[in-house]
């Protein structure tokens, strides 16, 4: 069928010529390919020849550091993470910087969780590990673990995670560059990658839009999302803005509390953790119903007041909103559009089309990929995913898409994010109630 088909796509193309493939194909040359490899070389070009520079700022930042020695508390919350405690205080332990406490609240647990925590606590591993009788949900450990902080600077992390030797270190130097940050993003990598496809493909996923996007973003000073896997703020800004709220969403929603506060968000993607993502389809599923409700539910209701000019706009906030909601929902609205168009305008060309978008999508992916490749600190072992980018339009431009758009119908019409049993639901119907 192919070399039947060939040879006619591409007389096709050189026949019907620019004006008509930038028509069928507007979808892809002005969003995409101008927002995820332009931009993303641009800004890879300018780390290279900045790096020289950057490095200067990181000695000096870690020389002030390693004066001052500030205690820096390290919080987990959460539920059922008792198998997760032990090998959690085992990778703190090997941290370089180590003046370190740690605080675990275990969020009413009905696993072994509180005995493996207070046997911890015993030997001195854990700094304190409170357990709250009746669950909360996150936001309330989170914000019970922060009456007990007594460090400079709060970590938050999850209790599954594990991290480079260097990465605490790292997360704290920006606090030392730029007195503006407030709050400092991690890098999020997926732990579990070789276990199945489901996995490859997720980690593949968080190369791009994790380790590469938000080095983009925070670049560009629209840095939306401190990852609740992995963050650093500052104690002082988080208490006064009321600490962390009802999720699912909650990552994303501090950091914007922090930016209408007035305060820079930053992304270091040198302060590496490792994290274990869904291995089945039904399970990630669920994990990004959840997440992409909070796109609806904190961007479009909650924080809307960062679109409406008053004394407290800032450009900033308003494009770190705006070019989240846009990229995931108007996009995803037009793209509905532009399959339409396809289907009823060139039905006669539908197979002409197909091709043509499956090689553009593939080409963009093993572009992108190269990006990560060269951000990314072990290059060598991620360069192992490197044939599965090939199928990575099926798994961002197929399944993730039908996820998304039901995500978005679900909560723009029926406010589905508050019957999620991530959160509790006495929590979630005052979250309601409140409009958070």
């Amino acid at each position: 069928m192919l070399d039947r088909l060939l040879p006619d796509f591409f007389d096709y193309w050189v026949t019907v010529g620019f004006d008509k493939l930038f028509r069928i194909f507007w979808y892809f040359f002005v969003f995409e390919f101008v927002r995820y490899v332009l931009l993303d070389y641009i800004v890879l070009l300018v780390h290279w020849l900045t790096r020289k520079k950057r490095e200067r700022m990181y000695q000096e930042a870690r020389r002030k550091l390693y004066a001052e020695k500030p205690l820096i508390s390290i919080i987990c919350p959460g539920k059922n993470e008792g198998k997760h405690i032990y090998p959690l205080t085992k990778s703190l332990r090997e941290q370089t910087y180590q003046n370190l406490e740690l605080i675990i609240v275990d969020d009413g647990s009905d696993d072994d969780t509180r005995f493996i925590g207070r046997d911890l606590e015993r030997r001195g591993l854990i700094t304190k590990f409170i357990r709250n009788e009746i669950r909360g949900g996150k936001a309330s450990a989170a914000n019970t673990a922060l009456n007990y902080c007594h460090g400079k600077f709060i970590v938050h992390i999850d209790a599954d995670c594990s991290f480079d030797r260097d990465a605490i270190e790292y997360i704290i130097l920006p606090f030392y560059i730029d007195p503006r940050i407030g709050c400092v993003g991690g890098n999020v990598k997926v732990r579990n990658r070789e276990k199945n496809l489901v996995t490859r493909f997720q980690a593949i996923e968080y190369l791009k839009t994790i380790s590469v996007g938000r080095v983009v973003t925070s670049f560009l000073g629209i840095y939306k999302i401190v990852s609740g896997a992995f963050g650093a703020f500052r104690p002082d800004v988080l208490k006064m803005v009321g600490g962390w709220d009802i999720g699912p969403g909650l990552d994303g929603d501090i950091t914007v509390k922090y930016r209408k506060a007035g305060y820079r968000i930053y992304f270091e993607n040198k302060a590496v953790c490792l994290t274990s993502v869904p291995e089945k389809v039904k399970v990630l599923i669920k994990q990004r119903l959840r997440w992409d409700k909070s796109i609806i539910r904190f961007r479009l209701r909650k924080h809307v007041d960062v679109y409406r000019p008053d004394a407290n706009f800032t450009w900033s906030t308003f494009f770190a909103l705006f070019e989240n909601v846009f990229y995931n929902l108007v996009l995803d609205v037009f793209w509905w559009v532009y399959l339409f168009d396809m289907l009823f305008n060139y039905t006669s060309q539908l197979d002409f089309i197909i091709l043509t978008n499956l090689s553009l999508y593939v080409i963009v992916n093993y572009l992108q990929f190269l990006t990560a490749l060269a951000f990314s600190e072990r290059a060598s072992e991620e360069r192992k995913l490197w044939p599965m980018v090939f199928f990575m339009f099926l798994y961002v431009g197929v399944f993730l898409r039908f996820v998304r758009t039901a995500a978005y119908y679900k909560e723009i019409f029926f406010k589905r994010s508050y019957e999620d049993n991530w959160n509790p639901r006495k929590s979630s119907d005052m979250a309601k109630k409140y409009n958070l």
